[in-house]
């Protein structure tokens, strides 16, 4: 049986909100929120999960529109995502939401805007900028590395989880960095069903790094927590909807 590990680390500040409060909040500012299907907002409303980035900025002289997405896992397993373009092109400089169902829509409201033609653009996705820069990723803890991967490996209940090669590899394990990056850290005692997704990043001693995917949950007969571990982000991710859709 698994018992969740401290995740006092990752979990910011101020309590995290729970995926029908980050709709509320996303609902309450955005100026046309009641134009979205009602069957869409009936289906995020039944959400597991949310997770929100960044997705691009475009800033010049005063004005500036960034573009935010965000993501619900929904109870049968799949994934629905709205995007957010927030701006101050309009009369008096005040910020504007403004809430679109896909890409495309996102795209026509934003080309509306009058940003100027040669203001620089910050449109590359901010992880396709991170793959080309060659310094590592990751700030690494330098102590207890090779210890973090054998407790992290003797914690994973799936049973493709990383095998003996994995482990010999992180025994020489010099740092690592613990990072959320879906869901919010799922506590003993917590009401409702709870979706975490970690990045668990090494640095071998030769420079080369690792990532092991966890993803921890309570979407099990009796509501206990779980821990699976992977070796890719997909493979985490495609778990992660395999237990929603189990999910009664």
């Amino acid at each position: 049986m698994s018992v969740p590990y401290e995740t006092t680390a990752y979990e910011p500040p101020e309590s995290p909100e729970s995926p029908e409060e980050h709709l509320a909040r996303l609902l309450g500012r955005t100026l046309n929120s009641f134009e979205l299907p009602d069957e869409t907002i009936r289906r995020l409303e039944c959400a597991l999960a949310y997770d929100g980035s960044l997705y691009s900025a475009h800033h010049s002289a005063g004005l500036h529109r960034e573009t935010y997405r965000h993501t619900w896992l929904l109870a049968d397993g799949s994934a629905l995502t709205l995007w957010e373009l927030v701006h101050n092109t309009a009369p008096g400089s005040e910020a504007q939401h403004e809430v679109y169902l896909d890409e495309e829509e996102l795209s026509t409201a934003t080309a509306r805007l009058p940003l100027p033609p040669d203001a620089p653009n910050l449109e590359l996705p901010v992880l396709v900028q991170l793959a080309s820069v060659p310094e590592a990723r990751h700030v690494y803890v330098p102590d207890g590395s090779p210890d973090h991967a054998r407790r992290l490996l003797r914690r994973a209940e799936n049973a493709d989880r990383p095998g003996a090669d994995v482990a010999s590899l992180l025994a020489t394990a010099s740092g690592h960095q613990i990072t959320q990056a879906f869901g919010r850290p799922c506590r003993a005692g917590r009401a409702g069903l709870c979706f975490s997704l970690y990045e668990h990043a090494f640095l071998l001693s030769d420079g080369v790094e690792i990532s092991l995917w966890e993803v921890e949950h309570t979407a099990t007969p009796d509501g206990r927590h779980m821990c699976e571990v992977y070796t890719t982000e997909d493979a985490a991710r495609s778990a992660m909807e395999r237990r929603a859709a189990q999910v009664p």
